[in-house]
């Protein structure tokens, strides 16, 4: 299954600037499994050391949340759109 990875302002440093890329995955973990060995200095943003989704990031599978698809079990279909966003903090005290 090849899906389209909207990757936000924030992360693209860490990916070589692009804006999009295609990954291939049945599942949201064997997306980000795949993205984090071809772009390995965006694992630490994305995951946590066991594997599971960072709490302050937000994945959508077709602008439905994850967290009520199955987390990293979330099936993902050829073709979709899926989008991180992680939550960014932040201002004066």
């Amino acid at each position: 299954m090849a899906a389209v990875l909207r990757i936000p302002t924030v992360l693209r440093p860490a990916m070589g600037g692009a804006t999009t890329v295609t990954v291939e995955g049945a599942t949201i973990g064997e997306v980000l499994q795949t993205l984090t060995t071809t772009y390995p200095a965006i694992k630490g943003q994305l995951l946590n050391d066991d594997g599971t989704l960072h709490r302050f990031l937000n994945v959508y599978i077709n602008d439905d949340d994850v967290r009520y698809l199955g987390g990293v079990d979330a099936p993902v279909a050829n073709d979709d759109e899926i989008t991180l966003l992680p939550a960014v903090a932040g201002g004066a005290a």
